[in-house]
């Protein structure tokens, strides 16, 4: 079988010369494991931190080992009485074609009620991402205005839209095309939305909020969260998801410079890592399968076939080059 290994620690951008493909034997299932064959493979934006050799929630990844990712395959051999063979799992050893791993490791998921691919979005850790982060860290309540950076993107889709569901005033993303600015307002939802190429963002969220915001999802950091923080009512709050906007660069970031603002609005920037609130994936499971189901959430995704395109998927992700979900399909 194949699979990706990292082959270089990247400064700055990632490159091709980042990764290599190797051909490796196929393992077996042991005790208690199963063998699984990937159909589908997750790339998210969190990766590109696991490839610096520094501290941080998750181990960095080493060199000359596979990468790790989310990944959703069959089940092919088991070892385990508690998943057969042909069960379909969700699991965390992506960026290769078959992983073995403990069966006590896996959640197993019924492709008959959803797509494979959704498992590892809009139901998966994505929709999880975004069900917490709005809910959970920024306390969301009904009739408040949100502003949702990188809005087009997989978590950042699903906020608005269960902001929207969930009662809010008004919706506001950034983007970073026209077309994913129209996406936003014409298929999801959104109240209003802007590329945040075309002028200063704070300019623009200004125009889009004149009487501000209540709720900042964070997913680039930076010029956005600098212009959140001036546009947040008094306690306002933020759910720091991520910041892909400093991922690849080299010195450090000079946004916020108004951080001191937060003082005076009482304003709560809360981070979170969503693995440390599985106690909550009933409740999303519950409320935003149905709303999946009957197709008031939507969730579009980006595919790319092949494992060999794999490292060309996840730098289009970090150039935003997706919208919705990024996925690669192995087979």
């Amino acid at each position: 079988m194949r699979e990706i290994r990292l082959a270089a620690r990247p400064d700055g951008w990632p490159t091709d010369d980042t990764f290599e493909i190797a051909d490796v034997p196929m393992p077996t299932a042991g005790p208690g494991q199963v063998l699984i064959r990937n159909v589908y493979m997750s790339v998210d934006p969190y990766m590109r931190g696991r490839m610096n050799d520094a501290k941080s929630y998750v181990p960095p990844f080493q060199l000359g080992a596979p990468l790790e990712g989310g990944a959703v395959g069959e089940v092919v051999a088991s070892e385990s009485p508690d998943v057969p063979v042909g069960a379909f799992v969700v699991h965390g050893l992506g960026w290769r074609e078959y992983s073995v791993t403990e069966a006590a490791r896996v959640r197993v998921v019924d492709p008959a009620a959803a797509d494979l691919s959704a498992y590892l979005g809009v139901l998966g850790l994505t929709g999880f991402t975004a069900y917490v982060g709005l809910l959970d860290i920024a306390q969301f309540k009904p009739g408040e205005t949100v502003f949702v950076s990188g809005a087009a993107g997989a978590v950042g889709s699903v906020v608005g839209q269960i902001a929207k569901l969930r009662g809010a005033k008004r919706v506001i993303g950034s983007a970073g095309s026209a077309e994913k600015v129209s996406h936003l307002v014409d298929d999801l939802g959104f109240d209003a939305a802007f590329n945040y190429r075309d002028s200063p963002v704070r300019k623009q969220l200004r125009q889009a909020a004149p009487d501000g915001i209540d709720v900042y999802f964070d997913n680039v950091g930076g010029d956005h969260l600098e212009a959140a923080i001036g546009s947040l009512t008094k306690y306002g709050r933020v759910a720091m998801c991520g910041a892909v906007g400093a991922y690849n660069e080299t010195s450090a970031p000079a946004a916020p410079r108004n951080l001191a603002l937060a003082i005076g609005k009482e304003l709560n920037l809360r981070g979170f890592i969503v693995s440390n609130h599985n106690r909550r994936m009933p409740d999303f499971l519950a409320e935003v399968g149905p709303w999946v189901r009957e197709g008031r959430l939507q969730a579009r995704e980006t595919i790319v076939d092949g494992l060999e395109n794999a490292p060309a998927a996840f730098i289009g992700l970090l150039r935003g080059e997706n919208t919705g979900k990024m996925l690669v399909r192995l087979s």
